[in-house]
């Protein structure tokens, strides 16, 4: 039942009476209690009188509580407010602080404090983040032939500043310059160096061509990579193509086994040329050497003879002779005239030690002796080198 209806005993919440006057409750009164509770939170008196005082005493005891109170809430706000501007970068980030909406600076990673909203702000980015897109078209090459590419490109953040305030959509510049460049490059090549050899240049050239075109816009981001894929030609010629890269790998293919047989037999062809050379030089060295002692020999020769003619020509002769008798196989046996005796000799023994066949052996007697051919009487053979003097 509400209390002001009929049985309810007339009890009035805000004048906590019942019964008696009726009335709206006194404003003077709960602004006073608010201010003892204010008092009493933090550490001050409660007013003194009664109530009828409390009308006058709002500006006096009470009133500086509550001023202390509002100096203390305004001093943990403003501890509050400054403490917000404490803010973390993380290594892979940098802060990027702006103040009214205007950069200032750029933090790199650790604990760093800001001027608080609404003055200043920090917006984080992350630069160790790597973005990755491809690209895949069809295009015409150098010498009009068509040839299908795809690449892909691999980017991250270089400076946060200008990847923020410098241009409006960074990853969209990045995805017209990649498309640009590629067919800048592509049809300043042609079809067989873009398939075979060239496509690591290729791929080099279209990344430095990339960033400059990154630096020159100021996009901040900054090309890593730049991964090409083998380029293909249309279907409708593949197998024309298919064809002449099996012909060009089965010429690569014969030249390298060429250059590895020249590679084997060239050194073993030098090595032969150096060895004849070599016995060339010795064999005219042995026969310098041995006509040079041939000279000397003769030389001596001659001035002996020259001092004793006929003592040197019968040395010559002995000496000839010797020569002539040592090498050959006959036996001469000296018999005198009318002598009828029977000689033995041990032939066989004799043989063994020259080493010479017993049937080529047959003898002689010394009235008949054989001189070989090949040797010259002792009077020619003066002769001769009289005319050689």
């Amino acid at each position: 039942m509400a209390w002001n209806e009929p049985g309810g005993g007339n009890q009035d919440p805000w004048s906590g009476k019942s019964g008696g006057d009726q009335g709206p409750p006194d404003l003077d009164e709960v602004v006073r209690k608010l201010q003892e509770r204010l008092g009493g939170l933090f550490g001050g008196n409660k007013p003194s009188g009664n109530g009828s005082g409390g009308g006058s005493g709002i500006g006096l005891p009470g009133g500086q509580f509550s001023s202390r109170a509002m100096a203390i809430i305004v001093g943990v706000l403003v501890v509050v407010w400054l403490a917000s501007g404490i803010y973390i970068v993380e290594p892979a980030e940098r802060g990027v602080v702006m103040r009214f909406g205007r950069y200032v600076d750029t933090t790199g990673p650790g604990p760093h404090w800001h001027i608080p909203m609404p003055i200043e702000s920090v917006v984080k980015v992350n630069v160790d983040e790597i973005s990755t897109f491809s690209h895949r078209a069809a295009m015409l090459t150098q010498d009009e032939n068509i040839v299908e590419v795809e690449l892909t490109v691999q980017s991250r953040i270089q400076d946060a500043a200008d990847y923020l305030f410098q241009d409006q959509d960074p990853e969209k510049t990045l995805n017209d310059a990649t498309v640009t460049v590629v067919r800048v490059t592509i049809g300043q090549s042609k079809l067989d160096y873009v398939m075979t050899e060239g496509r690591g240049a290729v791929a080099v050239t279209i990344k430095e061509r990339i960033q400059a075109l990154m630096d020159q816009y100021r996009t901040g981001l900054v090309v890593t990579s730049v991964n090409m894929q083998p380029a293909k030609p249309p279907e409708q010629v593949k197998a024309a193509f298919d064809d002449a890269i099996k012909a060009r790998e089965d010429k690569e293919r014969l030249e390298n086994q060429a250059e590895a047989y020249s590679n084997e037999v060239l050194p073993q062809a030098r090595g032969a040329a150096a060895r004849i050379l070599a016995d060339a030089k010795a064999y005219r060295d042995k026969v310098i050497a041995e006509s040079e002692g041939e000279a000397s020999r003769f030389t001596a020769v001659l001035t002996q003879y020259a001092k004793a003619p006929e003592v040197t020509r019968q040395r010559l002769y002995l000496e000839t002779m010797e020569q002539v008798f040592s090498e050959n196989s006959k036996v001469l046996l000296d018999v005198q005239d009318g002598a009828n005796s029977l000689l033995y000799l041990p032939v066989e023994q004799l043989m063994k030690q020259r080493q010479i066949p017993v049937d080529a052996v047959r003898t002689e007697p010394v009235g008949a002796m054989h001189v070989p051919e090949n040797i010259d009487p002792p009077q020619r053979v003066v002769d001769r080198d009289r005319r050689s003097r």
